[in-house]
């Protein structure tokens, strides 16, 4: 996974990052309970050709979508005026560009497993605002939100997997493996909203 100290707050593989609660082999076992293997992987990087170039207009889609949701822009919204907070929605709006390019990359090392614990975090009130010093916004963004947009992410993605003239198995192939790895990553940021020793 690379990053980019052009994208403040994407601290991936830096010590800021905490050693994710789960471990490799047990994100193995997740995967294989989500029925992700090797062809997934490969559909994956196969993705991220196509995605790449794409990365704003998916955004504009992306965002779009949350802007006409007001439960889940209350997320961004100051707590004093519930105006949205443009710099904080452009600060999480790169780091989630970043996010699409290491779905795609599919590199499961302990690297990119202890960054899905950080993003966690910084979902719950455990970190939330921290990143980008958000303090006037919610305090946690909630469970019940973050959870269901994996069907708006990934429904509103596969127009854009279609868009290089792959075949529509080869379409399908990545856009079954991107809602695989949504639920996975999505999986593993829950960890901080679940009472302890329940995960």
């Amino acid at each position: 996974m690379s990053g980019s100290a052009a994208i403040p707050g994407y601290t991936a593989g830096t010590p800021a990052v905490a050693k994710s609660p789960v471990t490799l082999a047990e994100f193995e076992l997740m995967k294989n309970s989500a029925l992700f293997g090797d062809e997934d992987v490969k559909a994956l990087r196969q993705s991220h050709d196509v995605v790449k170039d794409q990365v704003e207009a998916i955004l504009d889609v992306w965002y779009g979508f949350v802007g006409s949701q007001p439960q889940l822009l209350a997320s961004f919204l100051g707590k004093s005026d519930g105006k949205p907070l443009g710099d904080y929605l452009g600060g999480v709006r790169k780091r989630f560009g970043q996010w699409i390019l290491d779905t795609a990359k599919a590199e499961y090392d302990q690297k990119w497993l202890d960054y899905q614990h950080e993003i966690g975090l910084r979902h719950h009130r455990t970190k939330k605002n921290q990143t980008d010093s958000a303090a006037a916004s919610a305090a946690i963004v909630p469970f019940r939100d973050l959870f269901a947009l994996i069907f708006p992410v990934t429904f509103t993605l596969k127009p854009f997997l279609a868009k290089k003239g792959h075949k529509a198995e080869e379409v399908d192939r990545m856009y079954n493996a991107w809602v695989k790895s949504c639920l996975l990553q999505l999986t593993l940021w829950s960890h901080p909203y679940v009472k302890t020793g329940d995960f």
